[in-house]
């Protein structure tokens, strides 16, 4: 006579078995926190009716609904694993809860971006990066070319509110659109010196600066004058950041950062190079607007009150500084560096 098992907790006669794995194919996903005595199915096995969550609701039959712009194939975004990633890598969609940051777990390679012209320049230069998107319905039709392209490349994608937005992004300045993608690595000195096309040539090497608005206004104004790279130091925390990148409406996807090593060892690579490099001081320095700048030029900038390390000051090639009224000491070291990219500028367009 065989043996009969007994039945799994949870099933009846009549019931189905019950699925050990997952049932959707976004791979394993973190359970949702369940409260004091809550399980997965009553004593008779029924599934106990889901309380109500603080997800913030959509127009629709369900919560956080997937929307696609008029003239693309509809698609839910939780139904389509992203293509070319394993499984956990592809967490859960957040649920918006007060005073809890609603964004699902990201790796130290992720980068939140928020602000349009931020977006529109990563979907332009690096659209692979992208791996989750939200908007405002408002955003529609600004974004219509990345939804598509989301939608053909299996990235999810949300319409919310003004409001998740916010606690996305920690801000109110995410201008209607925020996006988590892969961040862009620095480069080695090595690496850029080896790619970097010969003729004229302007860096900047940030010696002390952190806060991540004066990073963003540096690399807007690095685009515009069409610098070569942000040079920082080997153990500079300095990296770009959401709020950075915001600031810098598209810069930061213009100007690569690149990481040096030993001092003594990028400064003597980057004399090997062709480039002289010129300390930027308050005071004490050759009128900026005065001295003959070379083709290949870095500029050493310190950050605002300690300024730079005095010793890299002094084994710069030149010290420059900007000539004012006097009525202030000086100026934001973001606006400094934009005055000091258009002096180089405009040396290199004069015959």
């Amino acid at each position: 006579m065989s043996e009969r098992r007994p039945p799994r907790p949870g099933q009846g006669r009549g019931q189905p078995p019950r699925q050990d794995g997952p049932s959707r194919p976004w791979g394993d996903r973190a359970e949702r926190p369940r409260s004091a005595g809550q399980s997965d199915r009553s004593q008779s096995g029924e599934r106990p009716a889901r309380p109500r969550s603080a997800e913030p609701a959509d127009r629709g039959d369900r919560p956080w609904a997937e929307r696609a712009p008029r003239g693309a194939t509809p698609t839910r975004a939780r139904d389509l694993p992203p293509r070319g990633r394993p499984a956990a890598e592809s967490p859960e969609w957040p649920a918006s809860e007060p005073g809890v940051e609603t964004a699902a777990p990201r790796g130290p390679r992720e980068l939140r971006l928020y602000g349009l012209n931020a977006v529109h320049a990563v979907f332009a230069k690096r659209p692979d990066a992208i791996r989750k998107l939200y908007l405002t319905e408002s955003r529609i039709p600004a974004l219509k070319p990345l939804l598509a392209w989301c939608v053909a490349h299996r990235v999810g994608y949300r319409v919310v509110e003004d409001a998740d937005l916010e606690k996305l992004s920690a801000s109110a300045h995410h201008e209607g659109v925020v996006a988590d993608v892969l961040r862009a690595e620095p480069e080695s000195l090595s690496t850029w010196l080896r790619d970097l096309p010969a003729g004229p040539q302007l860096a900047i090497w940030l010696d002390g600066v952190g806060n991540p608005h004066n990073l963003g206004a540096i690399l807007r104004s690095a685009a515009h004058f069409g610098v070569s790279a942000v040079l920082l130091p080997k153990h500079s925390p300095l990296a770009l950041s959401g709020a950075a990148a915001r600031v810098a409406e598209g810069g930061a996807e213009h100007v690569p950062m690149v990481r040096l090593g030993r001092t003594d060892n990028a400064l003597a690579q980057l004399r090997g190079a062709g480039f002289t490099l010129a300390a930027t001081v308050v005071k004490g320095g050759r009128d900026v607007f005065a001295t003959e700048l070379p083709q290949r030029v870095v500029y050493v900038v310190g950050a605002e009150g300690e300024g730079m390390d005095r010793e890299l000051a002094a084994a710069c090639d030149l010290q420059v500084s900007i000539p004012g009224t006097g009525a202030v000491e000086s100026l934001n070291v973001a606006s400094a560096t934009a005055v000091l990219l258009a002096a180089w500028r405009a040396r290199q367009r004069e015959p």
